[in-house]
């Protein structure tokens, strides 16, 4: 067969564009719910960090999950609770911001090489080929552990939080007045949600290399 494998080739790229626009649009419109609705996602976020530490904890003293890797677990989210203080504002080159993004990675590691190890200690264990490993988390349950006790959160601050460089100055009119026309004072801030502005960046990005390509195009015909 000749035809088919390309077929095929071409549904897996044509798939893989659709699923980014998707999470693309997905993020978009998030950023954009965050930016109307700051003090109740602020609320929302904090609730959520302070859930998972609570199941984190109930994992380790239920189901006997390590100890220093769930300390390592709450610690990373009480820092993530410290980006909540100027929220949903950021600075990039804050500390705190930058531990965030390093435990993030260090989280995932520590939590990746956990499940591996017992996953190959429960296959060690096993008397016979046909046995079936015991007491070994299914793929659902560790997938679902990542998603909710390691990643949930700082994707939610990707998400929430906006770069100081992303700031836009948006006018009031409380008060009084200059003879400018708005008093300084009434100057109110806006922020561009981290995610929105990389959407952004990349539609931008990708309008200028089509402009680009188009005016080279016309160049050369003329030539």
């Amino acid at each position: 067969m000749w035809i088919l494998p390309l077929v095929g080739y071409l549904g897996s790229i044509v798939g893989f564009c659709f699923l980014t626009l998707a999470i693309a649009s997905g993020l978009y419109y998030l950023s954009e719910l965050v930016e109307e609705h700051t003090v109740l996602a602020k609320k929302v976020l904090t609730k959520l960090i302070y859930a998972i530490i609570g199941v984190q904890v109930l994992l380790c003293v239920v189901d006997r999950f390590p100890f220093f890797p769930t300390v390592l677990g709450v610690i990373s989210h009480v820092v993530y609770l410290g980006n909540m203080r100027r929220f949903p504002f950021v600075k990039l080159s804050d500390p705190l911001f930058i531990a965030s993004c390093a435990l993030v990675l260090i989280n995932h590691y520590v939590w990746f090489k956990h499940f591996s190890h017992h996953q190959e200690r429960a296959y060690q264990n096993m008397s016979s080929y046909y046995d079936a490993p015991s007491n070994m988390p299914t793929f659902t349950e560790i997938a679902s552990y990542f998603g909710i006790c390691v990643w949930l959160v700082p994707f939610a601050l990707f998400v929430s939080l906006s770069a100081s460089d992303n700031v836009l100055p948006t006018m009031g009119h409380e008060g009084s007045t200059s003879a400018g026309g708005v008093d300084a004072d009434s100057k109110k801030r806006r922020g561009q949600g981290m995610a929105k502005a990389l959407v952004d960046g990349v539609l931008n990005t990708i309008g200028e290399i089509s402009a680009m390509s188009k005016f080279k195009k016309r160049s050369d015909d003329r030539l």
